[in-house]
């Protein structure tokens, strides 16, 4: 007696929750925040830590260090899948290097100054003028960028000026390297001189004794020949 049998069911699918849910979708904002912050990173202006960093000039050392290390893990190379992670990473760590550097900030914050005051001027505004003060809010670009854009103006040119400067030092000194060479050639060639000079001085007194003796010998002909 032949006995039908029932397909076996195929199992359920588990149902995803909303739990489940908003943890997908929060890795996948946070993979995608990570690689904006790594572009943003590549784009910002690379002779301003600040800019690199995203902090204001005002910040602290410990407020410097404390946003590198929270920028730093967060686009973290082992992290991201950013192809360009960690050149961004390397990009971070200069910048934090630079703002720990007493002497570097200083130099920086001198710039940054000297920009501000370009700005105030143009604005018409006394030097002492506050970030607070209500003339620099609702500017149009805002106080901020302007003060941005004039500091790169700025750091760009004191660019410039260091290349150039290091390419004087580095002719300078291939003119000076040009000039010892040659006063070693030449001295080489002096005493590759004196050297031949001495080596030859025997066949020099050889070839006068020679020239005296036929000179005598001519002399004693010719008064042979007259007497």
């Amino acid at each position: 007696m032949s006995s039908s049998s029932k397909p076996d069911s195929a199992p359920a699918t588990p149902a995803i929750t909303d739990a489940d849910l908003e943890k997908l979708l929060s890795r996948e904002a946070s993979a995608f925040n990570r690689e904006v912050e790594v572009e943003r990173i590549l784009k910002a202006f690379k002779f301003n830590p600040y800019d690199i960093l995203d902090i204001e000039e005002s910040s602290t050392q410990e407020e410097v260090k404390r946003r590198y290390r929270q920028l730093s893990l967060f686009i973290h190379p082992d992290k991201t899948p950013h192809a360009r992670a960690p050149e961004a990473f390397d990009i971070l760590k200069k910048a934090e290097s630079e703002l720990s550097d007493k002497d570097k900030r200083e130099d920086l914050d001198a710039v940054i100054t000297q920009a501000r005051s370009l700005v105030l001027k143009a604005l018409n505004l006394p030097l002492s003028t506050p970030d607070t003060d209500p003339a620099l809010r609702g500017l149009e670009p805002p106080f901020k960028v302007r003060l941005r854009l004039q500091s790169k103006e700025l750091l760009i040119d004191e660019e410039v000026r260091r290349r150039k400067a290091i390419k004087m030092n580095l002719a300078n000194e291939g003119l000076e390297a040009r000039k010892k060479d040659e006063e070693v050639a030449a001295k080489k060639r002096k005493a590759q001189e004196d050297k031949q000079w001495e080596d030859n001085r025997e066949q020099r007194v050889d070839s006068w004794r020679s020239f005296s003796k036929d000179t005598r010998k001519k002399k004693k002909a010719k008064v042979a020949l007259l007497g």
